[in-house]
């Protein structure tokens, strides 16, 4: 009978053993794959400050713009030669930016369509206007070809909660001015549009300026947190098999 009943209790803590590593075997992957996108968040962090610090150069032709990729080219800083569309915009709601440390509180983003070499068509972001400050007559754009620098971005997606686009209000909720251009008839346009960090108005709207990055990188933190969660995992599992063991030994 001891032999018997030694056999059960080995398999007893079989279950439990199983349950233990996987356990285990999960909080190390999540704390390396904390530490792995720590690594790529440092690599982008330094790739987008290179960008933003580089100075400003052509906007690429509209040929090449099929060729381009958010990869390579989403926060190169580039000039375009723009003529703005007269009486055309929407607006992007906006509780500030992680990329503009200046803007804050309730507003919008006002995005135009503009036309430069060849008769494309780009559209910008002329920067932030605060609630109320709707009227377009608060922020006219500058007449005629001007010329203006700013950075390359790509449409901004919808998440889970948020709220879908209202054309009739002329109000969007995420940057995405191909659904903009489709909605409001501006025609083909580039798959960018351009962040400006120059002025485009005569008034002081929109305010306009340079991007600054501040990504959040907190993954060490939440690395370490993984890996103790483990070693503390072990411990505790540790002293549970040795009081079984005990146990064991007792009967």
């Amino acid at each position: 009978m001891p032999v018997v009943e030694a056999g059960r209790r080995r398999v007893g803590l079989l279950l439990p053993s199983v349950v233990v590593l996987a356990a285990f075997a999960v909080l190390i992957g999540l704390g390396t794959w904390q530490l792995e996108r720590k690594a790529w968040k440092e690599g982008l962090t330094e790739t987008l400050e290179q960008r933003l610090a580089a100075d400003p150069v052509a906007l690429p032709p509209s040929e090449q713009w099929p060729n381009l990729s958010p990869a390579e080219d989403e926060f190169r800083r580039v000039v375009v030669y723009a003529t703005f569309e007269p009486n055309e915009e929407a607006l992007v709601y906006t509780t500030g930016s992680a990329f503009r440390p200046d803007v804050s509180g309730l507003g919008y983003w006002v995005f135009a369509p503009a036309k430069v070499a060849n008769g494309a068509a780009v559209v910008l972001n002329r920067g932030f206007i605060p609630e109320g400050e709707r009227d377009p007559s608060t922020h006219s754009v500058l007449a005629g070809r001007v010329p203006l620098v700013g950075v390359m971005r790509w449409p901004e997606p919808s998440g889970w909660f948020t709220p879908g686009a209202d054309p009739r209000r002329n109000l969007w909720f995420v940057r995405d001015h191909l659904s903009m251009a489709a909605a409001k008839g501006w025609g083909e346009v580039a798959p960018f549009f351009v962040e400006l960090e120059t002025p485009s108005g005569y008034a002081n709207l929109p305010r306009y300026g340079r991007l600054k990055v501040n990504l959040r990188n907190d993954h060490l933190q939440y690395a370490l947190t993984w890996y103790g969660l483990a070693a503390v995992l072990l411990l505790v599992a540790g002293f549970w098999m040795r009081s079984r063991r005990r146990e064991t030994l007792a009967n």
